[in-house]
């Protein structure tokens, strides 16, 4: 698997307009109306990520959920990252969205 390189990430963030570039990874943070939202959140995106096998760096505090996609393996942001993202949207677009 290979990386993406840096324009070409920034050339499609605009048509993933939740996303951004933070610490070189695609970053975006959804507030939920309490923790128990923010949580099933949480184990929604675990089974998509599972049946990928490819898991999201990320953080939780309260209502508020934190995700970073990365490419370990790859060094980088790779295909599997977006692929994650507009997975993750989806299940928001769904639900009530962050």
């Amino acid at each position: 698997m290979s990386t993406i390189a840096v324009d070409q990430i920034k050339q499609r963030l605009p048509s993933m307009p939740q996303w951004t570039l933070v610490e070189d990874k695609l970053y975006r943070q959804c507030v939920f109306p309490d923790f128990v939202a923010a949580f099933g959140f949480m184990s929604q995106v675990a089974l998509l990520a599972e049946a990928m096998n490819h898991h999201p760096e990320w953080r939780n505090v309260y209502n508020t959920v934190e995700i970073f996609l990365t490419t370990h393996d790859a060094g980088g942001i790779s295909e599997q990252d977006f692929a994650l993202a507009a997975k993750i949207d989806s299940l928001l677009e769904r639900q009530s969205p962050c």
